[in-house]
């Protein structure tokens, strides 16, 4: 019988929960459930929402409406989060991209400066257009 140490070794189950995962890869985990957010919620939404709002005048207030209650409030929130994430996060790889920023230090402190001006945005354009 074959020593243990000799076996060939199996692969190992990664819980994805358990891995302490930095901070620069959150940000660009982040940046890309933010952009799959934004296709489908224009894809779907968006563009029922245009439509019956060119449909008639109707059709237009009851949309204004329906999108004043809190839970579409919290919606549109969403939205634009999504959107200031996904924006804030592409500049900081357009900058990765022409090598600025690559060493670790700065790479962190540029994922801190993306989700720390993109909550900030949210909550500053959010408070203006949607409260």
């Amino acid at each position: 019988m074959a020593d243990a140490n000799t076996k060939k070794k199996r692969p190992v189950y990664l819980n994805l929960v358990r891995i302490k995962l930095p901070l620069p890869g959150f940000v660009s985990i982040l940046h890309r459930v933010s952009g799959t957010l934004l296709f489908v919620l224009v894809l779907v939404f968006g563009v029922a929402w245009f439509a019956q709002s060119l449909s008639s005048a109707d059709d237009f207030a009851a949309l204004k409406s329906t999108l004043s209650m809190p839970f579409f409030k919290l919606v549109l929130l969403g939205a634009l989060w999504a959107y200031l994430h996904h924006f804030c996060a592409g500049i900081r790889y357009l900058f990765l991209d022409i090598d600025i920023g690559l060493d670790l230090p700065h790479a962190r402190a540029s994922s801190w400066a993306v989700l720390a001006v993109s909550i900030v945005l949210t909550l500053l354009i959010g408070g203006q257009l949607l409260w």
